[in-house]
């Protein structure tokens, strides 16, 4: 048994939008951004992950840069295997007949039987011999410690690169989810959309993430504020290189409207639920997951809008792996919260 072990290797995988998490034996052993970078001409693969995004937006003809997911799910099936099989090279390989690759990937709940169909045929692509999948919410639930089992309601807000997952999870089941479009990936465009109509300067993806980082807010009122951030662009009027200095308030103002279809969506979900469950959420409260979860002021919006306690996981970014693997680790007690291939048709 010992013997067969040693070519067993089990993977968590985080395919997100924006990044790829990776755990293995209960550690982090890929945290890269999820992008690769192509030669045009051959169609091989140049890099992967972060040194892909070094590359990003700063491509000559001949390479070209691809974010495989949009929106939570695979948009270029292609790109996605290139991703998938870049980082798994990185871990390290346990190449054999009688190797034995197993995992278990996250998606999106409202995710269809199609966008299943092509996560399951990625990781065949890569050998996989067993492949799970489990709902983002019923995850980040897992890994923040909830009993997922118990018939307790409890409301995940997991807001990510591509969408925001709103879900109740009881009984090992999700009784009411929401799945929006408005996560990471649109706060960050609004934020380029903001810089160019009020500074009339152009910036990358990459800046506007960085600007979402340092002074991304969701109150224009914070208790404890970020100093004022500097950036660089190109000024629209003159097509010269300039620099300005953005401030929390008015980055708040830049993501004012996306912020507000969270807020409505979770609305819609509390709405729709059982009254005995809104009765163990008036207890427990709201659960914020995933890297929106760290936009400042977030938790204390959202609970002035639904007068519900709102809590921050401990490390959100890290919610979704960590819950992954804990399903990975025991598939016989969470197979009821578990996707096999055989179910998708």
């Amino acid at each position: 048994m010992r013997f067969l072990n040693f070519f067993k290797q089990e993977l968590a995988v985080d395919l997100g939008t924006a990044n790829t998490l990776i755990m293995q034996n209960g550690e982090i052993v890929i945290d890269e951004p999820s992008i690769v970078a192509i030669d045009r001409k051959s169609e091989e693969t140049i890099a992967v992950g972060r040194r892909a995004m070094q590359m990003h937006e700063k491509t000559h003809e001949n390479i070209q840069t691809v974010r495989p997911l949009k929106d939570g799910v695979i948009a270029d099936f292609r790109a996605a295997e290139q991703m998938i099989k870049g980082l798994i090279d990185m871990i390290g390989r346990r190449r054999a007949f009688f190797s034995h690759l197993k995992m278990v990937i996250c998606i999106p709940s409202g995710i269809t039987e199609v966008e299943k169909r092509a996560v399951f045929e990625s990781a065949a692509r890569v050998d996989a011999k067993e492949t799970y999948l489990i709902y983002e919410p019923m995850a980040a639930a897992l890994g923040i410690g909830l009993d997922v089992e118990e018939p307790v309601g409890n409301m995940i807000i997991d807001i990510g690169g591509g969408t925001t997952e709103i879900a109740v999870i009881a009984l090992s089941g999700i009784v009411s989810d929401q799945s929006i479009r408005i996560a990471g990936d649109e706060l960050t465009d609004n934020i380029v959309n903001y810089m160019r109509k009020t500074h009339n300067m152009l910036i990358g993806e990459r800046t506007a993430e960085q600007i979402k980082i340092h002074v991304g807010s969701a109150l224009p009122e914070l208790e404890d504020p970020p100093a004022d951030f500097s950036i660089n662009g190109r000024d629209l009027l003159n097509g010269i290189p300039r620099q300005i200095t953005v401030t929390y308030q008015e980055i708040a103002g830049a993501l004012d409207e996306s912020i507000t279809q969270i807020e409505d969506a979770v609305i819609r979900a509390l709405e729709t639920i059982p009254p005995e469950l809104a009765s163990d959420i008036y207890s427990t409260g709201l659960y914020l997951t995933g890297g929106g979860a760290m936009l400042r002021g977030l938790d204390k919006r959202l609970s002035k809008k639904t007068q519900l306690p709102v809590h921050v996981a401990e490390d959100p970014l890290l919610a979704v792996v960590r819950g992954t693997s804990k399903a990975l680790s025991d598939t016989r007690r969470y197979k009821s919260i578990l996707v096999p291939a055989s179910s998708v048709s």
